[in-house]
Formats: structure tokens, C-alpha cells, sequence
């Protein structure tokens, strides 16, 4: 019985104490084990108080699957629910490990492998890939649990008793199903882990559009764990943000601009009003010229090498300057320019 991966902890554990003094230490060692193991056992059933789990012990695979989303939300619902989990499954995990093979352990083996199982699907965040497909599928992976008895893979949708998309996870049918799953504290979990690969993502193309809706994200959770606004009104403004990425998407098109174009634009601080009085066909003309110099200029090294950096630098300070860019504004947008340039030097070198 291995599949809680905690054998080989056991026998270093185990070692060490023998190593110690025999195995009259091994045994008290192991008797207070398997007393600190049923505390924290206790720390985890209270967790789950009202909760009923016994399907994901006797059932199949998909059973055991059909269990997760509403011991999630269970966890969830309550205050400080997933860190305090966490926390309590890392210490029993560890207690369990030094108390098999006892009697004690092998009669709960079953629950220490379901809390474990939830702990697997709240524990990780989402990271991005390289594209919709590749972010959807890295967001599936970083969010997986193997079902613990088998080899079989539980992924984040079925944990959440989702249909598995074949599109974007900013697609109105997703996040019209994501809206409408009764489970509300681990609908906003879902899509707040999405959204944070997506915007990982879009940060290797853009620098300024990514951080800006990465400070839209983090505010909205904060204010959600605080419990500063409503379950119902968080997940909406999550979708909304998610609707608002996907828009973003078109607007190269509408400015006449590439990808990278746009990047350089966004860049140029286009919201201050001390930069808008240039209009927006200047704004595209700087952000044309930069994305040709940048490309003209680069070196695969030149993140490295301040000498390529400063003759950049200058580049970047000549065609602010050449268009009229307020004086004022320069170094700071420099900074961005300089900074989006790195970003996509990268990309270009991988190309």
C-alpha cells in the first residue's frame, strides 16, 4: 500500500531512529507516531464534520471523482478552510507514515487517502503554457490528482464534475458552465486558477497588458477572502475579466497592429492623458518604429550585456523623443519599453 507515497519517508524515518538506539526507540517513537497521528486524524474528520465520504472509499474511479467537488466546496465554504487543510493533511501524512504498519494506521488508511485526494486538487495553482490549448491543458496538469488506488488520472474538470472543454477556457460556454456550477466557493477557485495561467501566459508576449489584469485578479480574490464581497458577485466579476481578456484579443486588429506592435503600444502608457494628446496614429507609428529597431538591434544576449542595453536605450530615448513623447514621461516609459523589448526578445529567439 504505497499509494499515499510515503514509504520511502517512513523508512528514512525509521532509520534514523534505529540508527538512535534500537528498536526499543523505534517503538516508543512509533507509539507517540500513532498518538499524533489520531490527533490530527481528528483535526481533519472535524474538517470534514456533516460530510459524508464513504463512496470514495467502496466506489470506482468515477465514483471517487463524483465525491471531490463537493468535498471541495465543504472545505472551502469555511473560513481559512483550504490553508487549514492543507496544514492538517501535511501533518497527519507525515504521523501516518511513521505509524505503519500498525493497526491504527491501516484502519483509516482509507480516509487519510481521501483528505489527501482534496488536498491534491486545492493545492496547486495554474500555470501557463504557450498558447489557449497548451495554457488549458498545463492549467489541467498543475491541477491533478491521482486516484488513489489506481493509475488512473483525475483531472481539475472532472473534479469539479465539469465537462472536459475542447475550447478556450475564456469561451462563453465554459464560463456560462463554470457560472452555473452549484458549487459556488470552488467555482471561483477554478476560475481564479484558470485566469492566473492565462495571465502568465500573455505576460511572456505582454508585459503591461498582463499586469494590469493581474491586478484586477488579486483584488477581486482579496477582497473575496476577505470576505469583503459576496461568493455570487466575485465569480461574476472573474468572468467579466475573463470576457475582457478575450476581447483584448481583437483590439491589434481594430488599432491596425500586430501582436508585438500592440505589446510595444500598451507599453507606451496610451491611458495617460499627458501621452494621449499625441493621438492614437502617432502612438502606432512609435510603436511600429520600436518594434523595428528593437528587432534591427537585438542580440540573443543582450539581457546580460549592458553595453547592448544602453545603445537600446538610446534607440528607444531618440524615437520617444523624435515623435514629440512628453519629456516628462520619457524614463519611465523607457523602462516599460525596455522591459516588453527583453519579454519578446525572448520569444523571438525561441521563434
Amino acid at each position: 500500500m504505497d499509494y499515499l507515497g510515503l514509504a520511502d519517508e517512513l523508512r528514512k524515518a525509521l532509520a534514523v531512529y534505529t540508527e538512535s538506539g534500537g528498536r526499543g526507540k523505534v517503538e516508543h517513537s512509533q507509539a507517540e507516531a500513532i498518538g499524533l497521528m489520531q490527533r490530527e486524524y481528528e483535526v481533519c474528520c472535524g474538517l470534514f464534520h456533516g460530510f459524508d465520504w464513504s463512496a470514495f472509499s467502496r466506489g470506482s474511479a468515477g465514483e471517487r471523482v463524483s465525491v471531490l467537488p463537493r468535498a471541495q466546496e465543504h472545505i472551502l465554504a469555511q473560513d481559512r478552510g483550504k490553508e487549514r487543510l492543507q496544514d492538517a493533511v501535511y501533518s497527519l501524512s507525515r504521523a501516518f507514515a511513521l505509524s505503519v504498519p500498525s493497526d491504527e494506521a491501516m484502519s483509516i488508511i482509507d480516509d487519510v487517502a481521501f483528505f489527501q485526494a482534496v488536498r491534491a486538487v486545492l493545492a496547486k495553482a495554474a500555470h501557463g503554457g504557450s498558447g489557449a490549448r497548451e495554457d488549458l491543458d498545463h492549467a489541467i496538469r498543475q491541477i491533478v490528482s491521482r486516484a488513489v488506488a489506481s493509475d488512473q488520472i483525475i483531472d481539475i474538470f472532472a473534479a469539479a464534475g465539469l465537462k472536459k472543454p475542447d475550447i478556450s477556457i475564456l469561451s462563453d460556454d465554459f464560463l456560462a458552465e463554470v457560472h452555473d456550477m452549484p458549487e459556488r466557493n470552488l467555482a471561483v477557485e477554478l476560475l481564479a486558477k484558470l485566469l492566473k495561467g492565462e495571465i502568465k501566459s500573455r505576460s511572456r508576449r505582454n508585459v503591461v497588458e498582463a499586469r494590469s489584469f493581474e491586478k484586477m485578479l488579486d483584488e477581486a480574490v482579496r477582497r473575496y477572502q476577505n470576505r469583503a464581497i459576496e461568493t455570487a458577485q466575485v465569480i461574476e466579476e472573474l468572468i467579466a475579466l475573463a470576457r475582457d481578456m478575450r476581447a483584448r484579443d481583437a483590439r491589434g486588429e481594430q488599432l491596425d497592429l500586430s501582436q508585438d506592435e500592440l505589446a510595444f503600444y500598451d507599453a507606451l502608457g496610451v491611458n495617460d492623458s499627458a501621452v494621449a494628446v499625441l493621438g492614437d496614429e502617432c502612438l502606432r507609428d512609435i510603436a511600429r518604429e520600436l518594434v523595428a529597431t528593437v528587432k534591427a538591434n537585438v542580440k540573443i544576449d543582450w539581457t546580460v550585456r549592458e553595453d547592448v542595453r544602453a545603445q537600446l536605450r538610446v534607440y528607444v530615448k531618440r524615437c520617444l523623443k523624435r515623435h514629440g513623447y512628453p519629456p516628462d514621461k520619457q524614463a519611465k516609459a523607457t523602462i516599460t519599453v525596455l522591459e516588453q523589448a527583453e519579454v519578446l526578445s525572448e520569444h523571438w529567439a525561441a521563434a
